[in-house]
């Protein structure tokens, strides 16, 4: 495992996120085990499974939330074992987590100088200026409290306020959880696919298994802490065992 320097250096940008071997979970005990994913820049990677089967565990030990008791993260082929948030932040990884993932006392405008507190003063006018292109809607909430935002516009808010590091590589924890069919599935269409349009690699959790299949590159299968699938959308479609265990049975849908 490396150790977590005082400085880290920027990823270069389009780095790919990896592990190699994951085992992670708490005060010793792994909760997912052996792991290995790779996330390539522009792509969306998205993993799914039944509840409890280690994906939220996953995103966290990558972030430095959850420890990493065996194996590797790497960042462009650097490693980043059990750096602290704050560290794998600089390095370039942003993390938009499930819950708590906006201020919501603060205004918009507030929130997005927040996610730059790492950047110059000097720099925070141009980086959020870049975020409004991504998301041009946060345009016109600028002054309203976080609070005040409708599901989809929080989390749109979280996504932007990482999105002002200009991380090399996102990962995001349930980002439809709570919202409305129509408003995830807009959420899935229009805006993760903007952060990958960026160039990063874009890791994704998602309960809502048809609905990031259509947006994802490739994805990994996890049951009971283990990668049990991995492939492109089409392929585990095409897989009667991944039908029935994963979308429900019944009939099979058109790959994405």
């Amino acid at each position: 495992m490396s150790a977590e320097p005082g400085t880290p250096s920027a990823a270069p940008k389009g780095a790919a996120l990896a592990t190699e071997l994951l085992s992670a979970g708490y005060a010793g005990r792994p909760v997912v085990q052996e792991i290995s994913i790779r996330v390539e820049p522009g792509e969306v990677v998205s993993v799914v499974g039944p509840n409890g089967s280690g994906k939220s565990t996953l995103l966290k030990a990558l972030v430095g939330v959850v420890q990493v008791l065996s194996g590797k993260v790497l960042l462009d082929g650097s490693e980043v074992t059990n750096w602290t948030p704050d560290a794998a932040a600089r390095a370039g990884i942003g993390y938009v987590p499930q819950i708590d993932d906006v201020f919501a006392p603060l205004t918009v405008r507030e929130n997005l100088e927040m996610g730059g507190y790492l950047l110059p003063i000097r720099a925070v006018p141009g980086r959020i200026a870049h975020v409004l292109e991504v998301f041009p809607q946060l345009a016109r909430m600028l002054t309203r409290r976080a609070a005040k935002l409708s599901g989809g516009e929080r989390k749109m808010l979280a996504m932007g306020r990482v999105l002002m590091l200009e991380p090399r590589a996102f990962i995001l924890d349930e980002p439809t959880a709570n919202l409305a069919p129509a408003l995830a599935q807009s959420l899935l269409d229009d805006h993760i696919r903007q952060l990958s349009a960026t160039g990063a690699s874009v890791l994704v959790v998602e309960q809502r298994a048809r609905a990031v299949l259509a947006i994802s590159d490739r994805t990994y299968v996890l049951t009971g802490g283990r990668c049990q699938m991995e492939g492109k959308p089409a392929d585990l479609i095409a897989s009667p065992d991944f039908v029935d265990t994963f979308l429900g049975g019944g009939k099979r849908q058109p790959a994405p």
